[in-house]
């Protein structure tokens, strides 16, 4: 979806004030509205002259020329941005059968979408879209998701503060999750001491003592990191060093994710943007090869046994796998709940189907990859 966003992105710079080769239409025909009052006012004064004439008829022309070149470059970015999509979208979107007819479908629908606003810091959309769907979200849920970006925006001018506040009244939480965040937090307030003019680690030195000597128990090879770097100032010479990821700015700029993923996860919710996940794999081009092999399959008169797996691999990116796979070294097959993984007494892990299809008469199975042998129903189903 690269593409298709950056002329997207394109496009809403264009259509923005001020945007472009050419002045927008708006500034344009504030010009020619302006132009007119003073010839109206040189009416009324009885000041008119045709040199004024002349004048206001080429203020006109130059004023739709403006106009006709800033439409020229946004139809070129309309017709950008549809090339994009046509080049990602290689197969037409199918088409169904509707979704969401009855009720309580529509009102988990408009529910979802509602949401999706909150939580993307979409508050003014959301709340138009709240009042015209007529649904209702909690007061608290949505002051929630507000202090949420407060936090957030408050990262990105790089105040911890606020984030560092609310990860002192949830550290059990965290402490439970195993969550670094605490520690990040204060990592990055002593990293932004540590490179800040004049150059002086004293103040970050004593911060860390202060702040982060009680993590050391559970990082202590970053804190050791941390203490090293000090040998290595200024930032030049840093960035050249073993600790040059210190002075990345991703030690800063990813705490943003990382605290929008907690603070969700504390309200109970993913720790994705549900319809950004849908958008991402779907538009991403699963649902065009899903559909293309709904189509090679109807022409071949085959038919979707299984309800619960694709008769095609769909490669996702790693944010999105959300279980393990396992595939079966016998068969080659991926396990599913009615072909499930077995483990043997050896230790080796094959697939139900491979398992049944190894065992003798007896009922007794030889490891394909050592020679140990055992019983079939001494084999353990293994859930990951």
């Amino acid at each position: 979806m690269d593409g298709p966003l950056k002329e997207l992105f394109k496009l809403e710079k264009l259509t923005e004030r001020g945007q472009g080769k050419a002045p927008s239409i708006e500034n344009s025909l504030d010009s020619l509205l302006q132009s007119l009052r003073q010839v109206k006012d040189c009416i009324n004064a009885g000041s008119v002259t045709e040199d004024t004439y002349v004048l206001l008829a080429q203020t006109v022309e130059a004023k739709k020329k403006e106009i006709d070149e800033k439409q020229k470059e946004i139809y070129n970015g309309i017709a950008r941005l549809g090339k994009a999509l046509d080049k990602k979208f290689t197969q037409p979107l199918p088409t169904y059968d509707p979704l969401f007819t009855s009720d309580s479908a529509q009102a988990a629908l408009e529910r979802t979408i509602a949401l999706h606003f909150l939580r993307t810091g979409q508050f003014s959309t959301a709340e138009t879209f709240i009042q015209e769907c007529g649904i209702f979200i909690k007061p608290e849920l949505r002051t929630q998701f507000q202090d949420l970006h407060r936090i957030v925006l408050a990262l990105k001018r790089q105040d911890i503060g606020p984030a560092l506040e609310w990860s002192l009244k949830n550290r059990e939480f965290l402490r439970k999750r195993s969550s670094p965040l605490e520690f990040y937090l204060h990592r990055s307030q002593f990293i932004r001491l540590l490179l800040a003019e004049p150059l002086d680690a004293g103040p970050a030195i004593s911060y860390a003592n202060a702040t982060l000597r009680s993590f050391y128990p559970e990082h202590a090879a970053e804190f050791q990191r941390l203490m090293t770097s000090v040998l290595y100032l200024p930032k030049e010479r840093l960035r050249r060093s073993p600790y040059a990821d210190l002075a990345s700015d991703s030690v800063h700029t990813d705490l943003e994710p990382l605290f929008a993923k907690e603070y969700c996860t504390s309200l109970g919710m993913s720790r994705q943007v549900p319809l950004r996940v849908i958008g991402d794999i779907g538009g991403g081009g699963a649902l065009a090869r899903i559909e293309k092999a709904r189509t090679v399959m109807k022409d071949r008169r085959g038919e979707w046994s299984q309800t619960d797996e694709l008769p095609i691999e769909i490669q996702l990116p790693p944010e999105n796998r959300y279980h393990s796979i396992f595939a079966c070294p016998v068969s080659k097959e991926q396990s599913t709940n009615q072909n499930p993984p077995m483990m043997m007494t050896c230790g080796h892990v094959i697939t139900k189907d491979s398992l049944q299809k190894l065992c003798k008469s007896n009922g007794r199975v030889k490891c394909p990859y050592c020679p140990a042998e055992s019983q079939q129903v001494n084999a353990l189903r293994v859930l990951f």
